[in-house]
């Protein structure tokens, strides 16, 4: 068994979902600009091969030089590829070419702490780091999960979206049994959330008492003003800093920055 890397000072933080759509991207960019906000060194890792968060922080990932692709394949060290973005956060940002990363650490030794490795050597320099997981449960999102203390679940209220949080759960308990066995569940974010909905309230009571999990506070509402901010490069908190979508990730944070 290949050595266990030491883990990061920074605390790491992989918000996961293999579902798509549920504002886990959106989560990233929300929460790493509200903790920036309180005084937090802020580095945001873009673990997706679609760079939905590069886009959204206003970063062409067609002129990137350089990703975390390049780094997990140890190509580049991840100080050499962070970008400095508004709102007071760094970025490592993906690109198309990290889908070809699966396959290409299949074989390498060791390959689920390849991103914990490089989190270590600049780690020092943060206060948190957030991972914006792919949607998928491969190597990229065990790399994640590997490399961090705790997991935010983004989970939109709707009962569909149940489905996969179990096979994610039970992916979470062989990691903590195999390969990190500090890993926390800090709990499920609720996304997407229209309180005037009976079915969204429903849902909002049901999941904790589901999956035995923490339900962070408060839900985060259905707003448009969340479509509107990546067309700006900027996250809710800079295009609409007082509305409703704002508000919530702002408190979302500073219920995580006892852990922090």
């Amino acid at each position: 068994m290949p050595r266990t890397p030491p883990r990061s000072t920074a605390r790491v933080i992989a918000l996961a979902n293999q579902k798509g759509g549920v504002a886990k991207t959106t989560s990233v960019a929300s929460i790493g600009a509200a903790l920036a906000e309180a005084g937090k060194k802020v580095l945001l890792v873009d673990l997706d091969p679609q760079a939905c968060l590069t886009f959204s922080l206003g970063v062409d990932p067609d002129a990137v030089d350089a990703s975390i692709h390049e780094v997990l394949l140890g190509r580049a060290e991840l100080a050499d590829v962070i970008i400095e973005c508004p709102d007071g956060i760094d970025l490592v940002p993906s690109t198309i070419d990290l889908a070809a990363a699966e396959a290409m650490l299949l074989p390498r030794p060791g390959r689920e702490y390849v991103l914990r490795s490089a989190l270590e050597a600049s780690s020092a320099a943060y206060d948190v780091i957030l991972l914006d997981c792919s949607p998928s449960l491969g190597v990229l999102t065990l790399n994640a999960l590997t490399a961090a203390d705790g997991l935010i679940i983004p989970m939109p209220c709707e009962m569909l979206s149940h489905r996969g949080v179990g096979q994610l759960l039970d992916t979470v308990t062989d990691v903590q049994k195999i390969l990190n066995k500090d890993l926390e569940v800090w709990g499920i974010l609720p996304t997407l959330y229209d309180g005037r909905s009976n079915h969204a309230r429903e849902v909002l009571v049901d999941v904790g008492e589901r999956y035995g999990l923490p339900v962070l506070e408060p839900a985060i509402p259905r707003t448009v003003r969340f479509a509107e901010a990546p067309a700006l490069g900027r996250s809710i908190l800079a295009t609409s800093r007082t509305s409703k979508g704002a508000r919530a990730y702002r408190e979302v944070a500073a219920a995580l920055l006892p852990r922090l």
